[in-house]
């Protein structure tokens, strides 16, 4: 029998990210990221200019993978995925350059989660496709803080349940639940629950019930 899937993100869905980064910009550039906004590019220099956002990119990829030991886990993700993982396979799907693969894999490990991960840079949607594709077709849930890669999921992988989570508490409040997102949870004890019953109920999403 088929195993369902658990497709599923890393930076801040199971590592916190946003909080380090601010931290790192403040540190090493005298910038203010003002994750509370909601927006991962609100960045201003020292006197108060806006930041242009290429240049915000350009110093996530100075944060990545240099300064990923600062990262922090989130509560309970690990204690979920190794629950999930007993009846189900799990893949960490993150947007990280491939030269990062290996970083975010030793990463992980360190916080005993030792599960496939896959780099991807773009939308999730096709890459959601193809690793649906390659298990079999079985259920599947995808986990994502941004709603622009829930909406790449409904459009490429319509069948998979979508499952909209904001791990850092000082972003969640001011981030809008994703209107291509199934459910909202930020909380992982009430997620691994959801996500338990998607599996139980062995049937693909209902493309026409979400968020909005």
């Amino acid at each position: 029998m088929t195993r369902p899937l658990l497709i599923c993100d890393c930076d801040e869905v199971l590592l916190h990210m946003v909080r380090h980064f601010g931290t790192w910009l403040r540190e090493r550039h005298d910038m203010h990221f003002a994750y509370e906004t909601g927006s991962f590019v609100a960045i201003t220099a020292a006197d108060g200019t806006p930041v242009e956002p290429a240049r915000a990119f350009e110093m996530l990829d100075e944060f990545f993978p240099a300064e990923m030991e600062r990262q922090t886990l989130v509560p309970a993700a690990a204690e979920a995925l190794a629950a999930i993982g007993q009846h189900a396979d799990i893949v960490i799907l993150t947007n990280l350059g491939d030269h990062c693969r290996d970083h975010r894999i030793t990463q992980l490990a360190a916080y005993g989660i030792n599960h496939r991960v896959e780099t991807n840079r773009g939308g999730k949607g096709d890459p959601v496709a193809r690793l649906v594709a390659e298990y079999g077709n079985p259920v599947t849930v995808f986990v994502d803080d941004l709603a622009v890669h829930h909406e790449s999921v409904a459009k490429h992988a319509p069948s998979v349940h979508r499952l909209h989570l904001v791990a850092e508490p000082a972003m969640a409040d001011n981030v809008p639940p994703a209107p291509f997102a199934h459910a909202r949870i930020d909380d992982w004890g009430e997620a691994r629950d959801w996500i338990a019953q998607r599996f139980a109920d062995d049937l693909p999403a209902n493309t026409g019930e979400t968020t909005a």
